[in-house]
């Protein structure tokens, strides 16, 4: 698998839906997702030369240390972490299976930096239920795998809608934060979106 196109388009997508981001996270947060995530996903791009060279783990390692180092406010080190994670955890060639198991040390990982739960408005109300249909996809894969892990990942994010904050800058609205998705999570179902396109 060349994760050089995979990676490219995700980050892409998160540079062409930056005012969607930003919109978002004005109305709960302080308005710069949007813009951090832009940033990060361009420092990426910067390092893709040398990100062809790598592994799909030592790739993902090094977009993590990436958004750490470039993207502001939480993000840095939330994504960072993810991918970072993924990195260690990944085999060289995973199957659903795989990515489900490294999706769970991932979500155990940014509980842990956090001290975030499912359930609380935040991306881990994305990633937990995306494990979760990877981890009961037995012997599916194809076409059909991949159109529920995206389908799961977009109805997750509307589902955050629904949730109240208890961490971040939108834990301080309270009730008012309801309605609003998270924009994390957006950013998150963005970048599992246009994966699944890839594949």
């Amino acid at each position: 698998m060349n994760h050089i196109p995979l990676i490219q388009a995700a980050t892409q997508t998160l540079i062409d839906h930056v005012e969607e981001l930003t919109a978002l996270d004005q109305a709960i947060g302080d308005g710069d997702h949007g813009l951090n995530m832009r940033r990060g996903a361009q420092a990426i791009q910067a390092k893709m030369e040398a990100l062809s060279t790598q592994t799909l783990n030592e790739a993902l390692k090094t977009m993590g240390l990436t958004c750490m180092s470039t993207v502001g406010g939480s993000s840095g080190p939330v994504f960072g972490t993810l991918l970072v994670t993924l990195g260690k955890e990944l085999p060289a060639q995973p199957n659903a299976a795989n990515v489900a198991q490294a999706l769970d040390a991932s979500i155990k990982a940014l509980t842990r930096l956090g001290k975030a739960e499912v359930g609380q408005k935040t991306l881990l109300d994305v990633l937990d239920p995306v494990r979760q249909v990877l981890a009961d996809a037995g012997d599916q894969k194809g076409p059909e795998l991949l159109a529920r892990v995206r389908k799961c990942a977009d109805d997750s994010v509307q589902a955050t809608a629904q949730m109240e904050a208890s961490r971040g800058r939108s834990s301080f609205l309270g009730e008012r934060a309801l309605g609003h998705v998270d924009p994390g999570s957006r950013s998150l179902a963005l970048i599992i979106g246009s994966i699944c396109d890839g594949l």
